[in-house]
């Protein structure tokens, strides 16, 4: 019995070993961050969140299946996240070697409402700059950080 259990304990170790870790083996490609048009509000004013788009490119010989994503955005300065948005990266469907995901769109549900022009809220002497925080993970793993970047000032169309 003890060997039984023995051999148990191994065979589960091994196994966590030999799981892929996304963050080692998915670079971001093609990386776009900005301010998005979230439209007109109930009361008029207009409103923009913070936005990134990217893709996700397998770097290894092996595919890569079952991997979500986590986009935390944050005002610069402060350590409160300022919205997230959560999804997957790669669903049941494996990412092949060398292959490159679709174009994600992650964005936050806060951001700055105005009256003003959306190019003029960008502006704005109390306008706070934001980055953005990639996690991604697989299965029970913990969320892994793959990158930050900053949320440049500027509109985005799509």
């Amino acid at each position: 019995m003890r060997h039984t259990v023995v051999a148990l304990v191994l065979a589960v170790m091994a196994a966590g070993c030999n799981q892929v870790v996304p963050i080692h083996v998915l670079e971001p490609v093609d990386v776009t961050t900005g301010w998005h048009d979230a439209g007109i509000l109930e009361d008029g004013n207009n409103k923009i969140v913070p936005s990134v788009q990217l893709k996700l490119r397998n770097k290894s010989d092996q595919p890569i299946d079952g991997v979500q994503i986590n986009a935390i955005f944050r005002r610069v300065g402060e350590q409160e996240m300022w919205g997230e948005h959560y999804g997957w990266a790669v669903r049941k469907e494996a990412l092949a070697p060398g292959a490159t995901t679709g174009v994600m769109v992650m964005r936050s549900a806060l951001g700055y409402t105005g009256v003003q022009p959306r190019i003029q809220i960008l502006q704005h002497k109390d306008f706070i700059d934001a980055k953005v925080e990639i996690y991604l993970k697989k299965g029970s793993q913990t969320w892994a950080k793959l990158g930050e970047f900053p949320v440049e000032r500027q509109l985005l169309t799509q």
